[in-house]
């Protein structure tokens, strides 16, 4: 297993269209890929794989996030996700 933490830059937070581009690039991996909100500490990890799981989190800016995943290219997955988040996933 691996993971790592960064923090949700987007202004608008993760709504539809970063996050299908998250779900997209989150399915590309082998591994198995979760994402926990940290600002909640209730909060369970979600498949980062499901569309629906990562709008239904309601993810506003400015959220401290885990992205962990496990499997064969774990590492690869999580080290692009992470520069996926902090990019702003194609928003500025």
């Amino acid at each position: 297993m691996f993971a790592k933490t960064t923090t949700l830059k987007n202004a608008s937070g993760l709504h539809a269209r970063p996050a299908s581009e998250f779900v997209a690039q989150a399915k590309l991996f082998e591994s198995r890929v979760s994402l926990r909100n940290l600002d909640k500490p209730e909060a369970l990890p979600i498949n980062a794989k499901s569309i629906v799981r990562v709008l239904a989190e309601g993810i506003p800016t400015g959220t401290q996030l885990e992205i962990c995943a496990e499997g064969a290219d774990e590492q690869e997955a999580v080290e692009k996700l992470i520069a996926l988040v902090e990019s702003g996933i194609g928003e500025d």
